[in-house]
């Protein structure tokens, strides 16, 4: 997974609250393999029409098909636990969302996959909005570590997260890489329960 520690990008402006998650990746998409190819499954109903011709939507207008960072209204990524939808969203090139709330487990998903869900006040989010629409493909800066946002106008804003997730995301450590973290942990256990519990691996052939 590739670390998340910083990062300074063109930001689109998500008005409507409970955007979920078969918006962000339509059913019929669940299965596709993860790749490039999500970058058409994000929002891909209110993106495209039938025959494949873009529709009128945020993330199809330049400077907004280069985004890197959506702020959003209240619970974002509600819905069903597919991890897809995060997919969609990294492989678009979205790294952050920054809303004032989220679904638990998209937000879960989305720790596990290298990309920062970020929760900040109604207010604030709000707030940040009204900036990106008075000036189209402004950027904002996010920085993990000090756990900050700063907005268009250059007011910071301090974010809560887990330290687990923090500090996953700033290594780069998915579940699988965490666990080999204690790899060493785990073979010394493994060893002393084999030793003391003999009679559980003996051979009765």
């Amino acid at each position: 997974m590739k670390p998340f520690t910083t990062l300074t990008a063109i930001v689109a402006p998500f008005e409507q609250p409970n955007i979920d998650t078969n918006q962000l990746c339509p059913t019929r998409f669940n299965k596709v393999p993860r790749g490039p190819k999500y970058a058409q499954v994000l929002f891909h109903d209110l993106r495209f029409n039938a025959d494949g011709s873009e529709k009128e939507f945020i993330l199809n207008a330049a400077p907004y098909n280069k985004a890197g960072i959506i702020v959003a209204d209240r619970n974002f990524g509600c819905g069903s636990s597919r991890e897809s939808a995060v997919y969609s969203l990294y492989e678009f090139g979205i790294r952050c969302v920054i809303a004032p709330s989220f679904g638990d487990i998209f937000a879960n998903n989305c720790g596990k996959n290298g990309l920062l869900p970020v929760v900040l006040p109604a207010a604030a989010a709000a707030e940040i909005r009204r900036q990106l629409r008075d000036q189209v493909g402004a950027t904002i800066a996010v920085d993990l570590a000090a756990q900050t946002v700063t907005d268009v106008a250059g007011t910071r804003h301090h974010f809560e997260i887990h330290p687990v997730r923090k500090k996953c995301l700033l290594e780069g450590l998915d579940d699988v890489d965490r666990t080999r973290q204690y790899q060493s942990a785990i073979v010394a256990f493994e060893a002393a329960y084999k030793a003391e519990r003999g009679w559980l691996y003996h051979d009765m052939r």
